[in-house]
């Protein structure tokens, strides 16, 4: 698969586009917001140089894999694409939306459309097509250039010649550590994952401790690299209840619900490190 297609252009959409291009691949990353797709470019222009300071890219690397990556802001420019990667924000109805347009557009009867959703069930998204068999989840982890897992969804329709068509391209081509999940909305990461970070979020709410305290309690006692509270800031509020919501609406779980501290700073539009304030405050990049 060498010409590909990625759906929005945030955190996660930027960077599966660089990793991408960086293996040599035909990219095209389309978002609607032209802010968007401006805010995308810088991100990936400033990774790649972070990347050549870093020593793991040339020179000349870091401009050929630049000029793989072609920005659009119409669906149409991905019609000729073998492999579609979603990567809009987590909304059910969004992506599904996106999956029925990619459906009609896309020519290639072969092409593989995958999802980068942290949490919703794969088989919501397949069936908004027309070929299901071609439709599997790949969700990376940010940031994608960074960490080298993938999870590998395929649904319960999905073909195992498309699970392992993707899986090769993720682990030989991206050079990603490829795990395997069950199409459970959550996986495997944010299923155990999400759980930690509302225990944290509601032992803020309570009093109980302060989020300094809290997240050094994990790092220093347990030697995890960040603290929960400010991993969700990472993560982004938003995405962390969006993904909260999807896990309560399969499992029925009281662990899975987000506290209403969590809403509120959502609401509040307080989302962690893209808006420089979550449980901490961050100062403009």
């Amino acid at each position: 698969m060498q010409r590909i297609g990625i759906v929005g252009c945030g955190l996660m959409g930027s960077g599966v586009a660089e990793v991408c291009a960086r293996a040599g691949r035909d990219v095209i990353v389309c978002d609607s917001d032209d802010a968007a797709l401006a805010q995308g470019r810088v991100r990936i222009e400033r990774s790649l140089e972070r990347a050549l300071k870093s020593g793991k890219v040339s020179a000349a690397d870091r401009e050929s894999a630049f000029a793989r990556i072609r920005f659009a802001t119409d669906l149409e420019e991905l019609a000729d694409r073998e492999l579609l990667i979603e990567a809009v924000h987590e909304n059910e109805a969004a992506k599904i939306a996106v999956f029925e347009q990619l459906n009609e557009l896309v020519q290639d009867a072969n092409a593989i459309f995958t999802s980068n959703t942290s949490s919703i069930p794969i088989m919501k998204l397949a069936v908004a097509t027309g070929r299901p068999a071609q439709v599997c989840g790949l969700h990376f982890f940010n940031p994608v250039p960074v960490l080298d897992l993938v999870e590998l969804v395929p649904s319960l329709l999905t073909s195992d010649e498309t699970a392992e068509r993707v899986e090769k391209f993720a682990a030989e081509i991206l050079g990603k550590h490829v795990i395997h999940s069950k199409d459970r909305a959550g996986f495997i990461v944010n299923a155990l994952l999400i759980p930690y970070i509302l225990s944290a979020v509601r032992m803020a709410e309570s009093g109980f401790a302060l989020p300094a305290d809290i997240d050094a309690g994990m790092v220093r006692g347990c030697n995890h690299p960040m603290g929960p509270l400010a991993l969700a800031d990472l993560i982004g509020l938003d995405t962390t209840m969006a993904v909260a919501e999807s896990l309560y609406k399969e499992f029925k779980e009281p662990l899975y619900a987000p506290p209403p501290l969590l809403s509120r700073m959502v609401e509040a539009g307080v989302l962690g490190r893209k808006t420089g304030r979550g449980f901490f405050e961050y100062l403009p990049r």
